[in-house]
């Protein structure tokens, strides 16, 4: 009989690729479940096999409850504390009593009933084993074969697990069949009751770096840095690329001989269109670069708002954007920088606005004549802060200033700030929200006032804001601007249940 518990553990543990540990303890549940169906009433029962000889023992065993219970809910199965004590004076409530009992026979009745319990704690067991193997793996790339497909969504067999590629995270008309080995990324690992646990991607930008590094040796070896990526899934691609050795040609290696690499890594990805980019530590030439093939003649950086306005040719103007904006929008993901991009003659005209603007900002507010107003924004001065907390020697470099009229300038700038400043502090003072929006949970009197001084006066008002239409106000974050809408549109998702109570 213990032979047989042993030949079945070691048999499942092989088969299974699972611990024997768990095994035994499956069909410890197993056994104690058979116990329990052969024995009349409510019995509990505990069965302990012996791990060396697989020889094992069965129980009977109450819980002890304490004396204080008025009625035992479970006669059969439970003691009360001081009856429990008469037979071990150092038991415990919750501890259990037990009793010998004759073990059931390990046979075909006895197999039957472990067969559901050891399947499941083998399943649960290989699910757990998959998590392990694979939570240490998640955004490297792994290789599968199209098992199946269910509602568009795609299992793939690894080998020793299966995956999930879902619809979504497909490449758009690539149109795959049974049997089709492809590539993906490990985009995440979960442990869920059903189902498969690893989920995976053919569409996310990692996969095209990891595709790189995979067909080109100077790559996977370091000698060649990947340093991001930016994917239409299935149309085009941009990938920015730099060499640690001088003597290495970047975008060279990864073309590879006639294309041999590049050609590999976009029928890998359904046929996608894969332009390898220079990399530049320099953003204006980063840029340039990315939005090859086009030809761009100047950048203006805006560094404050981090975007870039690029003036091209106008013939060259649909090329930069690309197909629906593909060019533009693949080098802005890819540069990390919001692209602008325009015609030389728009370019003029949007600087012509500006700078009028500037100088009649200058003009009104620092009560100047039009020439200092201009010789200010010819040396790049664009606001009020600029001019009244820039270094002083800055200022005194412009040849027709001196510093009588620069300290000047600074001072009337300063007082503007402080005047518009004052004027909105008794603005926010004066402003008097509600008594509903003061009283929100989430909300204070500063913010309340900040809120009121928008014209956002009640909960009301409140409900009916974005989130962006509140992010201005001083100290408010993306997170507790939503929390205060949502608390403000509370009472819309109550009043249907009121009105139906």
């Amino acid at each position: 009989m213990g032979n047989e518990v042993l030949v079945v553990v070691d048999a499942v543990s092989r088969e299974k690729g699972v611990d024997k540990e768990t095994i035994f303890l499956a069909i410890e549940a197993a056994l104690a479940t058979a116990t329990r169906k052969r024995h009349k009433g409510d019995i509990d029962a505990r069965v302990a096999i012996h791990r060396d000889t697989g020889v094992y023992d069965t129980f009977r065993r109450w819980e002890v409850v304490p004396d204080e219970v008025e009625t035992i809910e479970f006669p059969d199965r439970q003691v009360r504390f001081s009856d429990a004590r008469k037979h071990n004076p150092d038991i415990q409530v919750g501890d259990f009593v037990e009793d010998p009992l004759d073990p059931v026979e390990f046979g075909r009745i006895a197999a039957q009933a472990a067969k559901q319990v050891i399947m499941q704690k083998v399943r649960e067991a290989e699910r757990e084993l998959i998590v392990n193997l694979y939570s240490g793996r998640v955004g490297e790339m792994v290789t599968g074969v199209v098992k199946r497909l269910e509602r568009g969504d795609a299992i793939l067999d690894l080998g020793n697990a299966e995956a999930l590629l879902s619809k979504t995270a497909m490449i758009p008309r690539e149109g795959l069949r049974p049997g089709d080995r492809i590539r993906a990324l490990l985009e995440e690992v979960k442990s869920v009751p059903r189902g498969p646990q690893l989920f995976l991607s053919r569409t996310a930008p990692k996969l095209l770096i990891e595709l790189f590094k995979l067909e080109v040796p100077e790559a996977g070896e370091g000698l060649i840095k990947l340093h991001g990526a930016a994917r239409d899934p299935g149309l085009r691609a941009k990938i920015a690329v730099s060499s640690v050795d001088p003597r290495i040609d970047p975008i060279g290696a990864c073309v590879g001989m006639r294309g041999s690499r590049v050609q590999s890594v976009s029928n890998e990805l359904a046929g996608e269109r894969v332009d390898i980019i220079q990399w530049y530590d320099a953003p204006a030439q980063f840029v340039i670069n990315a939005l090859a093939p086009a030809e761009v003649q100047s950048i203006v950086v805006d560094e404050e708002t981090h975007a870039m306005d690029v003036i091209v040719d106008e013939k060259q103007l649909s090329q930069s954007i690309g197909r629906g904006g593909q060019n533009v929008r693949l080098a802005s993901e890819l540069t990390g920088w919001e692209l602008n991009i325009m015609t030389e003659a728009a370019a003029q005209e949007k600087g012509a606005t500006e700078t009028d603007t500037a100088k009649k900002l200058f003009q009104e507010s620092l009560g100047v004549d039009e020439i200092v107003a201009q010789v200010l924004v010819q040396e790049g001065f664009t606001n009020l802060e600029e001019i009244a907390y820039v270094p002083k020697q800055e200022m005194l470099g412009i040849e027709e200033f001196d510093e009588e009229l620069v300290e000047e300038l600074r001072n009337r700038a300063r007082g503007v700030l402080l005047t518009r400043a004052i004027a909105q502090e008794e603005q926010v003072t004066l402003a008097e929200p509600a008594k509903d929006l003061l009283d929100m949970a989430g909300m204070d009197e500063h913010t309340a006032r900040l809120l009121a001084a928008r014209g956002i006066k009640t909960r009301e008002d409140l409900a009916e804001q974005a989130v962006d239409d509140i992010l201005e106000v001083e100290g408010m974050t993306e997170e507790r601007a939503r929390s205060l809408i949502m608390t403000a549109r509370a009472p819309w998702f109550e009043q249907p249940e009121q009105q139906g109570a």
